[in-house]
């Protein structure tokens, strides 16, 4: 009987307050991983956003008469259909934090880049989204290269 009531009584010595909150801390060792996939979907909803105006676009709910996407020009019309769809695709694997959604991804920031630099008749030559494109993937690489420095070999 002794043994069981000195069992008893070091169990609830052992519970305490004290021996629940521990002074020391311990490293998390995904933190870079988990701050990968918080970007990721943010970047989700931003992709869900750029692909829903795409086709608020294709579908007339924004813009007057003369900004219909029948009165646009061919170039602008394949544009905006393909960011309409890739947007879309993009945002679903970010979601997922799949790698096939990071490469679409890429290739929607990198497209946008392209045509805002090479075709600016298209939609105007907008540095400005060239230079938040160029602050994404370079956040996004970033994030990328520091989760995979966490992995072990």
């Amino acid at each position: 009987m002794s043994d069981t009531s000195a069992r008893e009584a070091a169990r609830d010595n052992a519970i305490t307050p004290g021996a629940i909150s521990s002074d020391r801390i311990e490293p998390d060792e995904n933190a870079w991983t988990r701050r990968l996939v918080i970007f990721l979907r943010i970047m989700a909803v931003v992709s869900i956003a750029k692909g829903l105006y795409h086709w608020a676009q294709v579908t007339g709910f924004v813009g007057g008469e003369e900004e219909a996407f029948e009165n646009q020009s061919m170039a602008w019309q394949t544009a905006t259909i393909y960011f309409a769809v890739i947007e879309l695709v993009a945002a679903v694997g970010l979601w997922l934090a799949t790698p096939w959604g990071a490469v679409v991804w890429l290739t929607t920031v990198v497209s946008m880049a392209v045509i805002e630099l090479m075709f600016p008749g298209i939609y105007g030559g907008s540095l400005t989204v060239v230079a938040l494109e160029a602050v994404m993937l370079a956040a996004y690489l970033a994030l990328a290269w520091m989760a995979a420095r966490e992995r072990p070999p």
